[in-house]
């Protein structure tokens, strides 16, 4: 299977989401903010992920537990995104920042993904079009 050109969808926190390959325990997708971006705050019913960094530079904030922590984004890089956890993350380059992210278990609809309070303000218009809020 080939990246597809045009983007399948618009995930709930904002970014560009392609699809790839899905079997029984997890799915993957390629996802991409473009340049001054920002996503939309989320958290996950039940699913995690792990992303690793194709390309461009960005932050990640996550929050779980009642712990903080922001991280770079940096080409080669790979990240968790734990069940429950809080997170946003933005696009600090020049150019679009790429993430692969695989989903376990596969990602099951638009339902899943809760909006919480933003760490960082949002532009809507940067962040794609809104979904409805549960």
């Amino acid at each position: 299977m080939r990246l597809p050109l045009a983007r399948d969808q618009c995930a709930p926190d904002g970014s560009e989401i392609r699809c790839l390959p899905v079997l029984r325990g997890g799915s993957m997708v390629h996802c991409r903010l473009p340049p001054g971006a920002v996503s939309r705050a989320v958290a996950h019913r039940t699913v995690e992920e792990i992303w690793y960094v194709l390309a461009g530079r960005g932050e990640l904030w996550r929050r779980r537990d009642g712990r903080e922590e922001t991280v770079d984004l940096a080409p080669q890089t790979a990240h968790t995104i734990p069940l429950g956890t809080a997170f946003q993350f933005r696009n600090t380059g020049d150019g679009p920042l790429d993430i692969l992210i695989v989903t376990m278990p596969p990602w099951p609809g638009e339902t899943e993904a809760v909006r919480v309070a933003d760490h960082w303000p949002v532009e809507e218009a940067s962040a794609g079009p809104a979904t409805a809020p549960d």
